[in-house]
């Protein structure tokens, strides 16, 4: 799949890279011509504005506030509209979405882009969401759930007896609130994702490098002397070694939580690649003989992109127990009398 992923996106991206010189009239039909990189490009980044979609005539498009600090001149805020086509406005213009002075001073951008503005529902729609679960709770106290609590609590119950208990043990209910935010806000916002004109933001390499950044803290912050008494005299491994366990311990720590990064933000990203690509060759060949493979290839990838989003939030929340648990766990004699000798890892263990 991967193979096949850069394949045809590479192929997509032709037109965007290609700079032969022709005429001016087919220059011109080649500027008018469906650019599908570009296409794909634009709708899995970040955006000063929320473009919904368009039709011959004209197009819906939510223009997002700008706001922006230079040294010297002070906070600027004004509407992504006055620079949504290239213009300029108060000596600042859009260049790729990056926001530039036109006498090339720092610019420090804390404009609310498509993903803040994602970010924001996103959080306000799980606030409403488990509001009501708690509400409900607290109503029905003893009794059995019914609407939206009945169909959360099983999910619920599954992080905390299948993740939480089994990964981290006997002090698991500190750790349950980081890991129900984490699971819940990765999937809604794997979900949010694949509605039509929606933002990628778990796709977003910042948003999914938090999330990872967050868990290494945590973990690094959960550690007792057992956890780093591994890292630094690692049982098992002779005095001389050790020097060279160190670093490859250390950098251990590090690769953890940058797995975890790339792998949220890989896996969300090639989904929108895939099915925006066969939309393309709609596009492409102009062909209605085209459209019902075309259609029904991505409609499949998008039925199976659902799928990734729960299996995504999962593995994320999964491996983040499974890294506290690491750090928590405490220290047995016999683990060690045990595993001494061979340098096996104690049950929770750090999976070196």
């Amino acid at each position: 799949m991967k193979r096949l992923l850069i394949a045809l996106f590479c192929i997509l991206s032709l037109p965007v890279f290609a700079n032969e010189p022709v005429a001016p009239q087919a220059e011109a039909t080649k500027e008018e011509a469906f650019n599908p990189g570009e296409m794909i490009l634009h709708h899995i980044g970040d955006s000063h504005e929320w473009h919904w979609f368009s039709t011959d005539n004209n197009h819906l498009t939510t223009y997002l506030p700008i706001i922006a600090y230079r040294p010297g001149q002070g906070l600027t805020v004004f509407s992504s509209k006055r620079v949504a086509e290239g213009e300029m406005h108060e000596g600042l213009k859009l260049e790729h979405e990056h926001l530039v002075a036109e006498d090339g001073s720092k610019v420090y951008d804390f404009s609310l882009t498509k993903n803040a503005f994602a970010l924001l529902l996103s959080s306000i729609m799980m606030l409403v969401v488990f509001s009501i679960v708690a509400s409900g709770y607290r109503k029905r106290k003893g009794s059995a759930p019914r609407g939206l609590q009945s169909f959360m609590e099983p999910i619920i119950v599954f992080i905390r007896d299948e993740i939480a208990k089994k990964s981290i043990g006997p002090k698991y209910e500190r750790y349950m609130p980081y890991l129900l935010t984490v699971f819940f806000f990765i999937w809604f916002n794997n979900l949010l994702g694949l509605t039509p004109g929606a933002a990628n933001l778990t796709g977003n390499i910042a948003v999914t490098l938090t999330l990872a950044t967050l868990t290494l803290l945590i973990t690094l912050f959960s550690s007792n002397k057992y956890y780093w008494g591994h890292i630094f005299a690692t049982p098992g491994v002779p005095m001389w070694l050790r020097p060279i366990m160190i670093p490859v311990e250390l950098i251990g720590v590090i690769t953890k939580p940058f797995s975890l990064m790339v792998r949220l933000f890989a896996n969300i990203t090639a989904g929108h690649i895939v099915i925006l690509s066969f939309i393309s060759l709609i596009f492409i060949f102009r062909n209605v003989a085209v459209a019902p493979v075309s259609l029904a290839f991505g409609l499949f990838i998008n039925v199976l992109e659902l799928l990734v989003a729960i299996l995504q939030a999962y593995i994320f929340t999964l491996l983040t127990a499974m890294y506290i648990g690491g750090a928590v766990e405490e220290h047995h004699d016999a683990d060690l009398q045990i595993g001494g000798g061979d340098g096996a890892a104690p049950a929770h263990g750090h999976g070196h």
